[in-house]
Parts: structure tokens; sequence; C-alpha cells
């Protein structure tokens, strides 16, 4: 007779089904149990009415109140901050456009509707201490989809919010040091601009001086400036760092042509090669190539590779510069010099501030942070740079950028009248310029510069209020202002001489040692005619002399032909 197993026994089959499902059972409601008694979450049910049918272990923890002292008793609005209940009603309102009442309804009113609705409000315990929670709320249906209650599950979130208050606490005190950078890199800034000026601009006016300095003078001249530039050079390398890891440095992105800035880098460093003997080539361009990028910025960073190319490369040295397109809309400048090249272990250190490589061996002079600063600016215009290089054989930098089919948009500026050689113009009558200046020194190399334009009178003032004043009753042509004085700012003075009818169309220039970028900005969105930095370069400071008083003159013509009209 042939032996039967277990699951040949239909009985049997039903008995182990049951068992199993008995054992289901028992699991889920286990889960459950485990879900209601949890101590880490309050879990509150309603009826339709909102009336506390529920409140579990979790919630009585929580909240310190006895279940027994909720259910029938209250709704969950009760245990709510009214004040942040009747908030949530008139946003509601206003989000759905309908008059939600402050209560339960602005609890449940989303939840009723099928939507799904997470609040954060602040829980009010039996001892009236507060705290604040995060609560689901879902709308319980029967079969039929009938409304029967609601089902509330909050969760403590005073541990998040304590985070979040430090976060917020921690990035205010950040943005406060941050601030405090800001303000003392401008005002280091100008602190190190006021003395380089008088250093620099009466350099520059003995330069030029009649008669002209003796050979040894000249020489020692030489050296002056020679050295004030250099440390002009490297204050505005580390200003430039500075504010570009702070995030405060702003780019004005343009499409650029790059024939045009390759001719401009060459004008730029032909006097540095000749004088180290070193050959440099550029590129012809038989295609016109175009990049979106900061046109200032990007001359800097490919000035700082040329540089570098031509101060690190032997005597009567080679650097060649290309242009590379190996990746479609992707456009690669290379710079490669025939100096001795770099080592693994020194490619690894490049890019890393202050890290100026060769100084162990008296190399060239420098902060080590211009790589830093190019690299920088090049990444804040979505490009990339690089090196290759082999020990004794050179080094290739190379900046990679996207190209644009924008194409530049000339426009016709009166830029053109700040490069007319000084004296060149036909001046006419006399002309007044008023100097607002604190420094005597600064006062006394603008004077030594004005006495050069015989058709000039220069007018002072030591502080803005008296600038006012002298501007009211002289009414100069034009006005030279500083912007750190005593009394009231060279911003102040110049708002106030602009409001005033009377000297409203008289051209103010800035002439200050605050030469941040956006100190820069700020003046001219101010209403700046423009805006001179110290130290003085005095080709600049006499061709902005000529283009202002040629405006000024212009615009008094123009005044004068409308009031005839």
């Amino acid at each position: 007779m042939p032996r039967r197993n277990a699951s040949d026994d239909p009985v049997k089959e039903d008995v182990i089904a049951e068992a199993r499902r008995q054992n289901t059972l028992l699991k889920t409601g286990a889960l459950q149990n485990a879900i209601l008694n949890s101590a880490n979450f309050s879990i509150i049910a309603t009826d339709e009415k909102g009336i506390i049918q529920l409140f579990n272990p979790g919630a009585e923890r929580m909240l310190g109140y006895a279940a027994a002292e909720v259910v029938n008793q209250i709704n969950p609005s009760d245990i709510h901050d009214p004040q942040e209940v009747a908030a949530r009603a008139r946003a509601l309102s206003l989000e759905l456009a309908t008059t939600i009442a402050p209560g339960f309804d602005a609890l449940a009113f989303k939840a009723s509707r099928g939507i799904e609705d997470v609040y954060e409000l602040t829980f009010i315990r039996k001892d009236g201490s507060r705290f604040p929670a995060i609560v689901s709320i879902t709308a319980l249906r029967d079969d039929y989809d009938d409304l029967i209650g609601y089902l509330l599950i909050g969760a403590d979130n005073s541990v998040r919010k304590r985070v979040e208050m430090e976060l917020h606490n921690a990035m205010a005190v950040a943005e406060k040091a941050n601030l405090a950078k800001s303000a003392f890199l401008s005002s280091m800034s100008h602190e190190l601009r006021t003395p380089l000026n008088a250093i620099l601009g009466f350099a520059q006016l003995m330069e030029y001086g009649s008669p002209p300095p003796a050979p040894s003078q000249q020489r020692s001249i030489g050296q002056i400036l020679k050295a004030g530039w250099y440390l002009l050079e490297l204050i505005n390398e580390i200003l430039d760092l500075a504010l570009i890891e702070s995030g405060k440095l702003s780019l004005s992105p343009e499409s650029v042509s790059l024939a045009e800035v390759m001719q401009e880098c060459e004008t730029m460093i032909e006097a540095q090669a000749l004088k180290r003997d070193i050959r440099v080539s550029f590129p012809t361009f038989d295609t016109a190539y175009f990049v979106k990028v900061d046109r200032t910025r990007l001359k800097q960073a490919l000035i700082n590779l040329l540089t570098n190319a031509i101060k690190y490369n032997c005597v009567g040295g080679t650097v060649a510069v290309a242009c590379l397109v190996n990746i479609p809309g992707r456009i690669r400048i290379c710079v490669e010099d025939s100096g001795p090249g770099l080592s693994r272990e020194k490619i690894a250190q490049l890019f890393q501030p202050f890290n100026r490589l060769g100084q162990e061996t008296g190399g060239p002079e420098g902060t080590g942070i211009g790589l830093v600063t190019a690299k920088r600016l090049i990444e804040l215009m979505d490009g990339t740079i690089g090196v290759e290089s082999t020990v004794g054989k050179g080094s290739v930098f190379w900046i990679e950028l996207n190209l644009t089919n924008e194409r530049q948009h000339v426009i016709e500026t009166a830029e053109s009248e700040s490069t007319a050689p000084v004296g060149s113009q036909d001046r006419g009558p006399l002309r007044t310029v008023l100097y607002v200046e604190d420094n005597p020194a600064n006062l006394m190399l603008v004077e030594d510069l004005i006495t050069r334009q015989p058709d000039i009178q220069l007018l002072s003032a030591t502080d803005g209020n008296r600038g006012v004043e002298i501007a009211r009753t002289s009414m100069p042509d034009m006005i030279l202002m500083d912007i750190n004085l005593p009394g009231i700012s060279g911003i102040q003075a110049m708002k106030i001489l602009r409001e005033d009818t009377l000297t409203a169309h008289i051209p103010v220039v800035a002439l200050s040692g605050n030469a941040m970028p956006r100190d820069i900005q700020k003046g001219l969105e101010a209403g700046f005619f423009r805006y001179l930095t110290k130290p003085i370069n005095v080709d600049e400071f006499m061709s902005t002399l000529d283009a202002t008083l040629e405006f000024a003159k212009d615009e008094l013509a123009r005044t004068t032909r409308t009031e005839h009209v």
C-alpha cells in the first residue's frame, strides 16, 4: 500500500494554513501594538469631529497627559499653540482661497480632502512647557469611503530645531566674521595705498620733471617706481585672493574675442620679455574664436601664466602660446616655456596659496598666490586650468574655456578721449578744479600735477562739508573727491552736490584708496563720473582730467543752448 504525504491530506493542509494565518495575525498584532505603544512617537486618533479617541504612551510621555484625561474630552488643537493654529488657518485660507476657522479645522482641512499633510507647530504640555513638533495627519475612512476620523503621528522636533538654530547661529557668526574680514581688507587696501600714492606719485613727477633728472637720479627714481608698482601688485594679488575665497568677487561675463585678448596680452608682456631676452610667440587666428568670460579676469589669468613663463625661464629662452580645439565647444590656451621644468612633487605643490616654488634657492620674487588666483578665476568662469611638465624640457600651462557663438557688440564710447595726449586739446579759458582731500601729501601731489596745466586753477578743501561750501560758491568745472573724509564722506558730499540744482551738473571724480572692486562699483552706482584709485597713475590721472573737463565744457554748452531755446 503506498504511503501518503501530509500534503495529500486536505484536512491537515487546512490546519497548517490556519496556523500560518493565525501566526501572521499574531505578528501583525504585535507590530500594531509595538507602533501604538511606541514611546518615541505620539499617536493620536480622533473621531470625525476631531475628539480624541486614542492617546498612546508616546503621546502621554511627550505631553504629560494621561490618556483618560484627554480621550473623549478635547481635540488635538487644544494641545497646540493657539496663535500658531490661527496663523495656519490664515495661511491656508489665503492658499486655498476659502475661509478656514482656527481650531481643529485648520489642522485637518487638507487631510479631510485627501491631501497629504505634514505640519510643524508647537505642542504645549500639561505643565505649560512647550516644544516644537512635526506632525503627519491622515484621514481615516471606512470601507464605504466615509470619513470616520483622523490619525495624527507626531515627533519631538526639538533636536532638529536646536541643530538648525546652532547652524543658523554658526552661519551668522561666519557671515559676521566674513563681513569683518571684508571691512578689514578694504581698510587695509586704503591704508596701504595712501602712502604708496605719495611714493609713486612724486616719483612719477620726478621722472618726468623739468629739467629732466640726471642719469644717476633717473636710476634711483626707476628703482623707487619698480619697487612701488611691485608692492602694489602684491597688495592687489592678496586682496583678489581674499575676495575670491570670501565669495565677494563679482564677474562681468561677455563674449570676448580670443584674438583681441592675445594681442592685448602680447603688448602687456613685451617689455618684460625683452628685458630677459625671451622670445614670445603668439598664435595667428584663421578662425574667430569667442569665449564667454570676464575680459579683465581672463587677461589677469593669462598674464600670470605668461609672466611665470618668462620669470622662470632661462635667459634667451622661448615662450610659445597656442590655441587648440580638441573637444567640441571647448578651446585650450597653452603657454609653453623652455625653462627647467617641474618634477612631479613640485607639480603637486602648484596652485597652493603662498607656496612659491624656488624660494628655497632664492628664486624670483613673488607671493606664490598668482597661480592660485588664476585657477580660482578660471574656475569661476566655468573653465579649467592645468600643467604638464618634464624636468629639463620645460612646462606647458593651459587654460580650457567654453566657446560661444555670440559675437561682441562694439559700442562707441567716450573712452577714446581718455587716451588723448595731455595738452593736445584746445583748452580755451581758465578752468577750475576743486580737490577735496584731507591728506596733505595727496593734496601736494595733485597740486604739483595740476601746476603742469597752466590753464587749470586748483581749489582745495580738507573735509566734505567745506568741499560742498566751496563748490556752491566757486562753481568749479569739475571736482576731485576723496571718499574717507572728516565730517561727511565723499559719497555723502557728492550726493548733496548732485541733489542741488546749482551744482548738479558738475562732474565729480572719485580719487580714493578704497580700491576693492565692490568699492569702485558702489562708487560709480552712487553717481561718480569716474572712479580713480590710489596710487595715482599720472598718465591715467591726466587723461581722466582732460576727459572730465571736456565733458564739463560740452555739458555747459548743452545747458546754455537749452536755456536759450
